[in-house]
């Protein structure tokens, strides 16, 4: 192993890392439509890891392409600026339409009075809400949810800038397997960033308890996730 590539190892570890960290919307997603769907930890795991190797490996077959190809970089940088743009505004129209759908539910599962009769008991009534996942003995099967699909297309059509100008083509100058070595580390440290920053805030919303704000969760991840796009669209985080 060269000193070059060394060099270009330790660059793709450390620029995966703060890339992830500074960037919201690599854990922000999951760890709000986790507490507002309660994920188990590890469904929260698995959607955040197929997402990552999504969100990488769009950027990977985009890079690949470009190396074959012999394109310039700037030309990729231009295609990976539009599809960034497609990426901030998905997540933007997500995030509003889950904030309008949660306040919706939430104004609709007020707590309410069901009035029980019973023949050797009489009637009577308890409070009664549905701001908690309950089942029924009729219920067979359980409406599948789109939103790890919603989040996974997002993620596909969101870039990883740097990539390609800063890993990819200095590895690609230096060969075929540096390409590969410099690309794995950087999708490693990346995808393993957002799985420890989604888990660790994960258990400590989970140990917060907010039961208060829980009539209120889905409007409060859908705003936060419409935030987070906003930011990323017009302040470039």
């Amino acid at each position: 192993m060269t000193t070059e590539l060394k060099v270009l190892i330790i660059t793709a570890a450390s620029i995966g890392f703060s890339h992830t960290l500074f960037g919201p919307d690599h854990y922000l997603p999951f760890i709000m439509m986790s507490w507002a769907r309660k994920w188990s930890a590890l469904k929260t795991a698995i959607i955040t890891f197929l997402c990552g190797i999504g969100h990488i490996g769009s950027s990977v077959v985009l890079g690949l392409v470009g190396v074959a190809l012999g394109l310039a970089v700037n030309k990729l940088e231009v295609f990976e600026s539009v599809r960034g743009n497609i990426a901030a505004w998905l997540l933007i129209a997500f995030g509003l339409v889950y904030f309008v759908w949660g306040l919706r539910r939430a104004y609709q599962n007020k707590s309410h009075v069901h009035s029980h009769i019973h023949i050797a008991e009489g009637a009577h009534e308890h409070p009664h809400d549905h701001h908690r996942e309950h089942a029924h003995v009729h219920d067979n099967k359980a409406n599948p949810s789109i939103t790890p699909w919603v989040l996974f297309t997002i993620f596909v059509f969101g870039p990883c800038e740097p990539l390609i100008p800063i890993l990819m083509y200095p590895a690609a100058k230096n060969s075929w397997f540096g390409l590969v070595v410099v690309t794995a580390v950087f999708g490693a440290v990346t995808i393993g960033t957002m799985l420890g920053v989604v888990m660790l805030a994960r258990a400590g919303v989970n140990f917060a308890q907010l039961n208060r704000m829980e009539r209120f969760s889905h409007a409060i991840a859908g705003a936060t996730i419409c935030l987070c796009g906003l930011a990323i669209q017009f302040l470039g985080l």
